[in-house]
């Protein structure tokens, strides 16, 4: 019997490639467009692609969904003086979790997205995650949240390949539509930028001061929701060698700066996390600590309750509370937490 898989369908070229090469190797293929925001340009570039691929397109609006898991969420966090990663939480939530359940009551058996990252058959049996062919598209720091038990049921059909390879693909194909452009970061970002999508949601941008480490006064910010830790530009205060943000503290409404050196720690703690795999309570693993971050080892201490600390072979350089850190084995994707405070040198 033909397993029914719903794609993810954006209206991009990695989503319809993706559709394209699922329905080539025998699947019965559903476009599924998701809604998270107003309808855009991506929302008209979805029906005639998926009309020209010969693909049945269905739109599922989790607009209200999406506002309380993810934007809401992102809102508090900066007003908390945190760095979200609203993408990571997306993924576990929305279309690894809600739009997973919607499409599961049509009658789709698996779920596909465009994701460059490879499902592959793990050593202690199932399914695990590993990063994609394509280093520099690598999108497996993103999944470092999916929910262990859909890893049966996803397929990503653009790990094996590389970004270069699906658009020469994509235009083989031939279709009657424009090939459309890279899809923006954050979807619900306008572009105006942060500052103004947070302005216009309320947060209030409250002048206070800028300190050292050691809390000497520096200068004043214009609201720390301007800022994020590792900037170097627009902090207004005048010193003879560069400075750095390196804390943001909200209780206090505080911006603490300081030389590119006190940038980098030995480590950082973290909570809730999230295993793709049965771990040990201790263990080593390549800590990813942003996205295109490279990477660097590091022993994993686990702690309970979801909480851990990690402890580098080499210091790293702005470690942002708020943000994901993904643990890899080689490339294979372990699973990753939030990141809650950097530790620092004795």
């Amino acid at each position: 019997m033909t397993q029914l898989v719903a794609v993810l369908f954006s209206g991009g070229v990695d989503s319809a490639l993706a559709a394209h090469l699922l329905r080539e190797q025998g699947w019965e293929v559903l476009a599924v467009h998701l809604r998270l925001t107003d309808p855009g340009e991506a929302a008209r570039r979805a029906a005639p692609l998926a009309a020209a691929l010969g693909l049945p397109l269905v739109e599922v609006d989790l607009r209200r969904e999406f506002a309380h898991a993810v934007v809401e969420d992102f809102i508090r966090s900066y007003a908390r003086g945190l760095t979200p990663n609203p993408c990571v939480r997306c993924n576990a939530l929305i279309k690894f979790g809600v739009l997973w359940e919607r499409v599961k009551a049509m009658g789709a058996t698996h779920l596909a997205t465009g994701h460059y990252v490879r499902r592959l058959p793990a050593p202690e049996g199932g399914f695990g995650l590993w990063r994609g062919v394509d280093r520099a598209k690598d999108q497996s720091y993103f999944l470092q949240r999916l929910p262990r038990e859909l890893l049966p049921v996803v397929l990503f059909p653009l790990g094996e390949l590389t970004k270069a390879e699906v658009r020469r693909r994509f235009r083989e194909l031939a279709l009657p539509v424009e090939v459309p452009p890279e899809s923006q970061e954050v979807c619900f970002i306008p572009r105006e930028g942060y500052g103004e999508f947070l302005r216009q949601a309320g947060v209030r941008a409250s002048p206070g001061e800028i300190v050292d480490r050691r809390g000497r006064f520096l200068g004043r910010h214009a609201g720390l929701v301007a800022y994020t830790v590792g900037q170097r530009r627009g902090l207004g205060v005048a010193a003879r060698e560069p400075l750095y943000v390196l804390e943001l503290h909200p209780e206090t409404n505080r911006l603490v700066v300081g030389p590119r050196e006190e940038l980098f720690v030995p480590g950082l703690r973290a909570g809730g996390a999230h295993w793709l795999l049965e771990l040990p309570g201790e263990f080593e693993a390549t800590a990813v600590i942003r996205y295109r971050h490279p990477g660097v080892p590091a022993r994993i201490h686990r702690e309970g309750e979801g909480a851990l600390t990690v402890h580098f072979a080499v210091p790293q350089a702005a470690v942002a509370p708020g943000q994901g850190v993904a643990f890899y084995d080689g490339d294979r994707l372990l699973g990753g937490a939030w990141i809650e405070a950097a530790l620092h040198r004795a």
